[in-house]
């Protein structure tokens, strides 16, 4: 038996300088001291988790961890390193690695520490031990369907996926949530918590959110936002409320709508004029 990344009930073998040896058939694995919450008796019963030393040893441990081979639980990111992948604590010992290529393609959305990623423990082609992100699959299976009663309410919750498209969430109380990128002003990291307002409940028992502020709020932040944008041009945009939404969505990150309300709120606020398709600080 080689379970690593399972959790086992092994026999205490024998006491040694360092530990305990605990042995289920053939197999022995080393229990240190620092790994037990208790002195153990020989021929007892523990529950360890299994896992490999640095040198490759089966090694074993009481602190049990969240996740396992096959099940799923929350991991906390610990550290990230640039073109490896980040390390999650899944309340064992051992950290363990989310490999790059696993995590987003752009590092700029990849998980800081403290962000939290729903995973399960795989082995990678040398037999090592890694953490793996769930995939849609798998939250299909783990959600639950969302009531009507949801419809305008504010909901948190951990970016599971995201991408130009838009990102996706599990939220606290275990509803799937998708983020459309129209309804965000950045796209979220994975792992982070973010919360935003449920605006449909659909008929799968799933959320579309909204990270945008309510108009009346958004149209004094993207007002706020136009009139820098004018102060780090000269006080000129070649924008206007005819404008292409591509463009404006490009460089401003909202929709044609939303920056029509802004530029009327800066015009009847005395602020900007607009003359041959561009908008000036007046």
């Amino acid at each position: 038996m080689n379970e690593i990344g399972t959790i086992q009930t092994m026999i205490v073998d024998r006491k040694i300088d360092n530990g305990y040896v605990v042995k289920k058939n053939t197999t022995e694995a080393l229990l240190h001291h620092n790994e037990t919450d208790a002195d153990l008796e020989i021929e007892q019963e523990v529950d360890v988790f299994l896992y490999q030393d640095k040198k490759g040893n089966l090694t074993a441990t009481m602190k049990l961890p969240h996740a396992v081979m096959d099940e799923y639980g929350w991991g906390k990111v610990v550290n990230a390193l640039p073109n490896l992948g980040v390390f999650v604590d899944i309340g064992t010992t051992k950290e363990f690695l989310v490999s790059k290529d696993d995590l987003p393609l752009f590092e700029d959305v990849w998980p800081n520490e403290d962000d939290m990623l729903y995973v399960t423990l795989g082995k990678d082609r040398k037999g090592r031990l890694l953490a793996i992100p769930a995939t849609e699959g798998v939250i299909s299976r783990e959600i639950e369907l969302a009531p009507d009663s949801l419809l305008n309410q504010t909901v948190s919750g951990r970016v599971y996926h995201t991408s130009r498209e838009g990102s996706a969430i599990i939220t606290d109380e275990d509803y799937r949530g998708f983020i459309h990128h129209s309804e965000r002003k950045v796209e979220p990291r994975l792992g982070e918590l973010v919360e935003g307002r449920v605006i449909e409940v659909k008929y799968d028992g799933t959320l579309n959110i909204s990270l945008r502020p309510l108009k009346q709020h958004g149209m004094v932040e993207d007002a706020d936002m136009i009139l820098e944008h004018l102060e780090e041009h000269d006080g000129m945009i070649p924008f206007s409320d005819k404008s292409d939404p591509d463009d404006i969505r490009g460089t401003f990150n909202i929709s044609k709508a939303a920056f029509k309300r802004a530029l009327g709120k800066l015009m009847k606020d005395g602020k900007i004029e607009q003359r041959d398709g561009n908008t000036y600080l007046k």
